[in-house]
């Protein structure tokens, strides 16, 4: 029999073609590849991981809980207080610093103190000497003898003038002359002011051979500029005084925070040389100019229990309490960061295999102000009734549950 066998092989051939494609196709190692997409990296892997995270549980025996120490309890409200962080110094105010300068040029002919004196107002700190200081108290008594001449004859021809017998003119000149040596008098009287002489002396003719130089105000001797023997030109800087009963906190508060710095504030403050100190001040002045750099504003606070190692110049950190709010908050231990993420632990007794033990499940939260070790925490969904959250060890809670995921990988 005679058969034609061509288009038999070309149906089969078409056939087979078909059944090819519909199995899909495989690679080169024999692995079937399938015709489905993969779905894109879009850049939220770690919120996928975040998410994850809150399915995650950790079960822990009640040996093991108590062995670390856990504490669990309902979610607390706190009264926490606000605080905006501030550096500075510690400064006095400019009445009580005193720089001692030369009225006069002169030569130092002693020095009384060191620096770290305890002086008070009217102290001698030295003692300066010079040919025109002599000269000045001359020309001082000359000019008293001279008034007291001169106010006599002028309260005679003032009588004699009122009652006719001497010329007006001869009074005249008189009184002229009187006012003008009783001018000169009273300006070198209150030049030998300036340098704190008993005028009653010199106008009973004893002179001084040195005069003092004194302190102004209560305080310290900061610095001694001066050496025995040295000429000290006129307005030379000799002493610096200042007095540390009024130091004080000379605070730089970032533009960012000014809003919430007001008067009557309480700050806690620490000096970085001294890191045991504990000092507490409430804010008595706002300034109102920026200082460029950098952009801060100086806001001054009256230290409450100052002691005598504060020095002025001395740089210190600062907590200024701005508001207090009662909100839920744990301990900073109870919470963990991963991925940019805060969370916090929930707790709950289940029975697992007969036995009960915790079921410790992270739960995703924000996080506020903190204050002393606490928290403010945010819950972004309601807790259930009567739901315990853990207070503390949440990084190891964090280790153990990582630690339990590594092993059954394994």
């Amino acid at each position: 029999m005679n058969f034609n066998i061509k288009p038999i092989f070309y149906v089969a051939l078409v056939i087979f073609s078909l059944s090819s494609c519909k199995e899909g196709k495989t690679d080169q190692s024999g692995h079937e590849k399938h015709n489905e997409t993969a779905p894109a990296d879009n850049g939220d892997q770690p919120q996928k991981a975040n998410a994850g995270l809150e399915r995650k549980k950790l079960h822990l025996s009640q040996q093991k809980f108590e062995a670390m120490e856990l504490k669990v309890d309902s979610l607390p409200t706190k009264s926490l207080t606000a605080l905006v962080e501030a550096n500075g110094q510690l400064e006095v105010p400019p009445q009580n610093e005193a720089a001692i300068t030369a009225i006069i040029g002169a030569n130092v002919t002693s020095i009384k103190v060191i620096e770290g004196n305890k002086v008070s107002k009217g102290s001698v700190l030295g003692y300066l000497s010079h040919p025109d200081l002599v000269k000045l108290q001359t020309d001082y008594t000359s000019a008293y003898n001279k008034m007291i001449f001169l106010e006599k004859e002028y309260n005679r021809q003032k009588r004699l003038y009122e009652a006719e017998v001497a010329s007006g003119r001869k009074y005249q000149e008189t009184e002229s002359e009187y006012n003008s040596v009783k001018g000169l008098f009273k300006g070198l009287e209150s030049q030998l002011q300036l340098f704190h002489l008993n005028l009653n002396q010199l106008r009973s003719g004893k002179f001084y051979n040195q005069i003092p130089i004194v302190s102004p105000i209560d305080g310290y001797v900061e610095q001694v500029n001066i050496k025995v023997g040295q000429f000290v030109q006129q307005q030379t800087e000799m002493f610096e005084i200042v007095n540390t009963d009024h130091i004080h906190a000379d605070l730089m508060v970032f533009e960012k925070d000014v809003s919430k710095v007001k008067e009557g504030q309480t700050v806690a403050i620490t000096i970085e040389s001294l890191p045991e100190s504990d000092l507490s001040a409430k804010i008595y002045s706002v300034g109102k100019t920026f200082e460029q750099q950098p952009k801060a504003l100086h806001v001054h606070a009256e230290i409450e229990n100052r002691d005598s190692n504060l020095l002025p110049g001395m740089y210190l950190t600062a907590k200024i309490a701005t508001s207090q709010d009662n909100v839920t908050a744990l301990p900073e231990e109870a919470v963990i960061t991963e991925n940019g993420e805060d969370y916090i632990f929930t707790a709950k007794k289940v029975t697992e295999n007969e036995e009960e033990v915790w079921a410790l499940s992270p739960l995703k939260v924000q996080t506020g102000q903190s204050d002393t070790g606490w928290i403010e925490i945010k819950l972004l969904q309601p807790l259930e009734e009567r739901q315990m959250v853990v207070w503390n060890k949440a990084y190891y809670l964090i280790s153990e549950m990582n630690k339990g995921e590594t092993e059954h990988g394994h």
